[in-house]
């Protein structure tokens, strides 16, 4: 029987949620949308957005919110490899179990507070405790500490040729960064509060299940200086308010099918 390498297995997955189900909308709505005053785009999901901690539930609506209002350590490019996103780098020792990760300038949460890397620690574990990929890294995990306040070390208690490729991927459950208050919630409930260093902020107060989901540009966010691809380079919120306006009927009507009804714009998910 041939051997498949986990590379091929990776791109074949990553393409099937592309087309299946867009990596995020987000990511379109982040790259793609066109710059105005005080503009709006509005968008017709596939799914009504019910449960909002993308690290409880691996909904792929739910992992489209999630890339409107959080970031990654790592992300994948357009050619399926690993780049640093909330990192600024990283660095391996030679017999291969200790990643140091440090993070780049300028990352601050919604609320006004710094990320830091005991956020880190304490979101990588919430989510390694959630999700498959990352239930098998924290197996082989031995210390997961923030050295300093933009310095995360992680040891291995045996090689594992998979680490970036966890902190990396791309869908649910996507490792999203968020601040450590937050991610010491039990991983079996979900959190209270949607905070994110993301480029755009969740409006809790105008979310109506059902109809309505609103976020708002967060002038905080600093993009990085590459250019977008994928999930991975600058994400540049390119619209002050992006809305979720939920049409049953559309779900029911050609499912999956991308196109533009009543102004606005439809988008495919499974």
């Amino acid at each position: 029987m041939p051997r498949i390498a986990f590379a091929d297995v990776l791109k074949k997955s990553a393409r099937h949620a592309v087309l299946s189900a867009p990596i995020a909308v987000a990511g379109l709505i982040v790259a793609t949308a066109p710059a105005n005053a005080e503009s709006v785009l509005k968008i017709v999901p596939h799914a009504d957005l019910r449960n909002v901690d993308p690290i409880w539930t691996t909904a792929y609506i739910t992992r489209n919110h999630g890339y409107l209002v959080f970031d990654t350590l790592f992300a994948l490019d357009e050619n399926l490899e690993v780049q640093p996103q909330m990192a600024s780098g990283h660095a391996v020792s030679d017999d291969g179990l200790t990643y140091t990760i440090t993070l780049r300038d300028g990352l601050e949460f919604h609320d006004g507070s710094p990320v830091t890397a005991e956020d880190v620690v304490a979101s990588i574990r919430r989510w390694g405790a959630r999700d498959g990929m990352g239930q098998k890294l924290m197996r082989v995990t031995a210390s997961l500490e923030a050295a300093d306040d933009k310095t995360v070390v992680l040891t291995l208690s045996e090689p594992y040729g998979l680490v970036l490729q966890s902190l990396g991927k791309i869908s649910s459950n996507v490792p999203f960064i968020m601040p450590r208050r937050l991610a010491e919630t039990d991983p079996n409930k979900q959190v209270e509060e949607i905070i994110g260093s993301g480029p755009f902020r969740f409006v809790a107060d105008e979310w109506q299940p059902g109809n309505r989901v609103v976020y708002e540009k967060f002038a905080g966010y600093v993009p990085r200086d590459e250019p977008a691809s994928y999930a991975a380079g600058g994400k540049v919120a390119r619209v002050d308010r992006v809305e979720w306006r939920y049409i049953p009927r559309c779900r029911h009507r050609n499912p999956g099918a991308v196109g533009r009804r009543g102004g606005l714009l439809r988008t495919a998910g499974r």
